[in-house]
């Protein structure tokens, strides 16, 4: 029965695999094909330093703030709350553009220090991460939330303060809660990465757009670009899927 259910549920990735193997197959056997995936295809260190170090990034500030959403001190939690709620509220390629040409600039101002000194790329991976810390934040809010009161008076009947309860009883035992929605938020990125095309950083988006508007081919382009960003989040949810399936054994 469990055999029969783990095949039935995945399906979508034979489809998914079956789907990407016809394109991959179009791109290699086309010259046009091949062209415009040389010259996309450097493009994916800057997607994917982007993603992580964003993603990095938001992971603390994302913590600091869901524990800020629980905390019993009311500027702290009134604060973190204010910032979910008004980063939520914003769209993400909107944030990107306020960042880059509103608060980057005012930034360098109040520095002083030369708006022409700090990179695209700084300010796109800034934005990244003041967006999805809003995200990040609900994710460590539920899974503190979802330990139980017995293991946190566990801890306190042991001698743990506050502190060290949340280090070595809640964390560990939330970030099993947490996984599956981390995953799904860094994909998130991943695919959400391609919007700083918009503001120059030299990603596979962008790298692609240059090729297309340059050779005006936009069906070998956006295929290549299809393709790309379909093989790095599928390889990242089988990922996400095996890492769930290890914690959930162990």
């Amino acid at each position: 029965m469990y055999k029969k259910v783990f095949k039935a549920e995945n399906i979508w990735v034979f489809i998914l695999i079956a789907l990407i193997s016809w394109m991959i197959y179009i791109i290699l056997t086309g010259e046009e094909y091949m062209k415009a995936s040389e010259f996309i295809l450097p493009g994916l260190q800057i997607t994917f330093l982007s993603t992580f170090v964003s993603f990095f990034i938001a992971i603390f500030l994302g913590l600091f703030l869901g524990i800020g959403r629980i905390s019993d001190n009311i500027f702290f939690s009134n604060l973190s709350r204010t910032y979910i709620e008004f980063i939520r509220g914003i769209p993400v390629l909107i944030l990107i553009f306020t960042v880059a040409f509103v608060v980057a600039p005012s930034a360098a101002e109040f520095l002083n220090i030369n708006n022409g000194k700090v990179p695209m790329i700084v300010r796109a991976i800034i934005a990244l991460s003041i967006f999805y810390a809003a995200y990040i934040a609900e994710v460590f809010r539920a899974g503190i939330e979802s330990v139980s009161e017995g293991q946190k008076e566990g801890g306190a009947s042991l001698g743990l303060n506050d502190k060290q309860i949340m280090k070595y009883i809640v964390l560990p035992q939330a970030f099993r809660n947490m996984l599956p929605a981390l995953g799904n938020d860094f994909i998130a990125m991943m695919k959400d990465s391609s919007l700083l095309s918009v503001l120059a950083v030299q990603d596979l988006t962008y790298k692609g757009r240059l090729y297309a508007g340059s050779t005006f081919r936009f069906n070998e382009t956006y295929l290549v670009l299809t393709v790309l960003y379909l093989c790095i989040t599928l390889f990242l949810s089988i990922l996400q899927r095996k890492v769930e399936a290890r914690f959930e054994s162990s």
